[in-house]
């Protein structure tokens, strides 16, 4: 049986460049593109089957802001594949960052300056909304719409024999400064992205604590600094073609080749490009530990009870 991959957020961007890429390189596997709008979806198939009209492309609707929308879809995985050998956690949401002037002075003339210009840490702030099950967006979206999504597809992705990959889209912007377990949907702060990306590595590293033994493996990958629709949302507007001159597109297939067994679950693997154009992938420890990984899992277990009891007390 051919290997079946499902990609989250596979309609644009990294996820539909990534579609592409397994398609070219694997022309046997069949490929899964769960998104939240369904006509960008058939749009983003229709695309892959004009270059590989024998590939086998389906769709899935999935919103992984909503809790509903994450059960009904993991339920029709189940009912359609047997087994999932690679599960993409690519979706995600990024709201446009405003500028706190009064932090950037004060980051002149601090220790952190230098990492201040290199990731914008502490002067670009951004406003998050809360979703219709009283979660907040950024964080349903990216965080815990994918790991209940993993718990509700265990069936499919651990069995006997058998090794799975889950892979989760992070960012050179996951900072621990920007999580606290205590507020871990991020209601009090002001950078809930990183804070999600942050806390998408520890659950990476929870998941390969529980499940390794069970034959599914969690790695996590930096895709670089990519031009999306997402990226173009927040740089200075000059064209997109200026942009796209000096922005290199990273790749992130390189996982995909490899004995999940032999990755290192503490490394985060950066696609990276060399000054002559040479594309290579190169691990980086994160700053992560078990303790808090492991804190951080118990808590998802407590919300997601609490979520689907709310479901069921619902009319």
């Amino acid at each position: 049986m051919s290997s079946v991959v499902l990609v989250t957020g596979a309609n644009s961007g990294i996820g539909l460049a990534l579609c592409k890429r397994l398609l070219a390189e694997e022309p046997g596997l069949q490929l899964c593109l769960a998104c939240r709008n369904l006509g960008r979806a058939q749009a983003a198939r229709a695309a892959l089957l004009t270059s590989h009209p024998k590939a086998q492309v389906a769709l899935l609707q999935l919103d992984t802001s909503n809790i509903t929308s994450v059960l009904n879809a993991a339920h029709e995985v189940k009912l359609r594949y047997n087994r999932l050998g690679y599960l993409y956690l690519n979706a995600g949401i990024m709201p446009n960052p405003e500028f706190d002037v009064k932090a950037f002075f004060k980051g002149l003339f601090s220790s952190k300056v230098i990492t201040m210009f290199a990731t914008g840490d502490g002067i670009l702030t951004q406003k998050d909304n809360s979703t219709a099950d009283g979660l907040q967006e950024v964080f349903a979206t990216n965080l815990f719409g994918h790991f209940l999504l993993v718990r509700e597809l265990m069936p499919v992705l651990c069995q006997a024999g058998q090794t799975s990959q889950v892979i989760w889209t992070s960012s050179s912007n996951a900072h621990r400064s920007a999580f606290d377990l205590e507020d871990m949907q991020h209601r009090k702060g002001t950078q809930p992205y990183s804070s999600s990306k942050y806390a998408s590595d520890l659950l990476s590293l929870a998941l390969n604590t529980h499940f390794n033994k069970q034959g599914m493996y969690s790695s996590v990958i930096c895709p670089g600094f990519v031009m999306t629709n997402l990226t173009y949302g927040i740089l200075p507007s000059l064209p997109g073609f200026i942009w796209t001159l000096f922005m290199p597109i990273f790749w992130l297939f390189w996982l995909y080749k490899q004995n999940p067994e032999s990755l290192d679950s503490r490394a985060k693997y950066h696609s990276l490009t060399s000054g002559l154009g040479n594309n290579y992938t190169e691990p980086r420890k994160m700053d992560i530990d078990e303790d808090m990984s492991e804190a951080l899992y118990n808590a998802l277990l407590e919300l997601e009870d609490s979520v689907k009891k709310m479901l069921k007390e619902k009319p």
